[in-house]
């Protein structure tokens, strides 16, 4: 069953953001290094997504207990340099490994979907990790396309 987050959830999502988050650390540690309060100051960001008007969270429950969540909302993604662009930005979107494959993601996407449509946004994005093959097949099924590709190196002589 896929619902609207609730305070009772809060603990649990915190949880499965740090399993999200450890995972992708085995990815890529370069880039995902969670500070050691992480997985609390995540819990008080989402209480207070779940009282904004902008922003969404839904939870997949199966038999009672959260197997999976995703976060988004309504962003203008654009600079003030540029036309404002107002999109449906989703910043999270995980479900327990031995939930995977069972159309839990795609529904908890398809239902987020839906809310940005009644917020009148046409489109939304996501950040995906390149170093996750799973994630960006889920994407590309879908329907997401690549359109900008973030880059780094390492400055010689310089910490990593």
């Amino acid at each position: 069953m896929i619902r609207l987050a609730q305070q009772s959830d809060v603990a649990g999502i915190s949880q499965m953001w740090a399993r999200m988050v450890e995972r992708h650390a085995q990815l890529d540690a370069a880039t995902f290094r969670p500070a050691a309060d992480g997985a609390e100051l995540y819990a008080r960001f989402i209480e207070d997504r779940l009282e904004d008007a902008y922003a969404r969270i839904l939870v997949a429950e199966v038999d009672g207990e959260l197997v999976g969540y995703i976060s988004g909302g309504i962003a203008d993604i654009n600079s003030q340099l540029f036309e404002a662009q107002r999109c449906g930005l989703i910043t999270e979107l995980f479900v327990c490994a031995g939930q995977r494959r069972q159309g839990i993601g795609s529904q908890l996407v398809e239902r987020l979907m839906l809310w940005f449509r009644a917020c009148d946004v046409s489109r939304f994005e996501w950040y995906t990790s390149a170093q996750n093959p799973a994630a960006l097949a889920f994407w590309r099924a879908m329907g997401g396309e690549a359109y900008l590709l973030r880059m780094r190196a390492p400055i010689p002589g310089g910490e990593t």
